[in-house]
C-alpha cells in the first residue's frame, strides 16, 4: 500500500481511537450491564479477530484468505480510505452526541437518555455503522479475502451486541423507544 494511503488509514484508526480513550472519562456509571465472560466472547474476542484478520499480510502468506478480492490501485485504495474517513468521522460525532450515555458495553446509565438526534434521527446505531466502514473501508484497502472475513466477523459481533442494546432500550423507554425504532434504521437508512 503507497504511504500516503497507509498513513491515511492510521490516521482513521488513530482518530477513533484517541477520541475514544480521552472521552470515556465523561461516562455515568451503569445501572445494568452484560456480565463480563459474555462481553468478551461475543464483543470483544471477535473486535480482536477481526483486526487480527486485518494485519500485516506476512501473516496470511500462502493462505486462501490472502487472496485478492479487488486490485491493489490508487482508486480502490482511494475508495477504501474514503470509507475510512466517513466511518470515522461518523462514528465520533455520533460518541459525541451519546454524551455520558455512551458506554463500550451493553449498559443502561443512571439518568439514560435516548438520543434521536444527528445521525441518531436516521440509524439507531450510527456507531456500529461508523465503524464497520472503518472496517469495510480497511478490508478494501488491504483488498484480500481476509478483510471481508473480518467485515462478516465485526457485523455479527455488532448485530448481536444491537438486539441486546434494542431490547434493553426497548425496556426502559416504553412506547417512545417503539415509534423511534418504527421510524429508523438500525445500520443503513432506508435498509437494514
Amino acid at each position: 500500500m503507497p504511504p500516503l494511503f497507509e498513513h491515511g488509514l492510521r490516521m482513521s484508526w488513530f482518530s477513533v481511537l484517541a477520541y475514544w480513550l480521552w472521552a470515556a472519562r465523561t461516562a455515568r456509571p451503569a445501572i445494568q450491564t452484560e456480565p463480563l465472560a459474555r462481553r468478551v466472547a461475543v464483543y470483544w474476542l471477535p473486535l480482536i479477530v477481526g483486526g487480527l484478520l486485518l494485519g500485516p499480510s506476512e501473516w496470511f502468506e500462502g493462505s486462501p484468505l490472502r487472496e485478492q478480492f479487488v486490485p491493489h490501485t490508487p482508486l480502490v485504495y482511494s475508495v477504501g480510505l474514503a470509507c475510512c474517513v466517513a466511518g470515522a468521522t461518523l462514528a465520533i460525532v455520533s460518541r459525541i452526541l451519546l454524551g455520558w450515555n455512551w458506554s463500550a458495553t451493553v449498559d443502561l446509565k443512571r439518568e439514560h437518555e435516548l438520543v434521536t438526534a444527528g445521525p441518531y434521527a436516521l440509524i439507531r446505531h450510527p456507531i456500529y455503522t461508523g465503524f464497520l466502514l472503518l472496517f469495510l473501508g480497511n478490508a478494501i484497502m488491504v483488498g484480500d479475502w481476509r478483510g471481508l472475513l473480518a467485515v462478516a466477523i465485526v457485523f455479527a459481533s455488532f448485530w448481536r451486541k444491537l438486539r441486546l442494546e434494542e431490547r434493553w432500550l426497548g425496556d426502559r423507554f416504553g412506547s417512545t423507544y417503539l415509534d423511534y425504532r418504527a421510524r429508523t434504521r438500525a445500520l443503513i437508512p432506508k435498509l437494514l
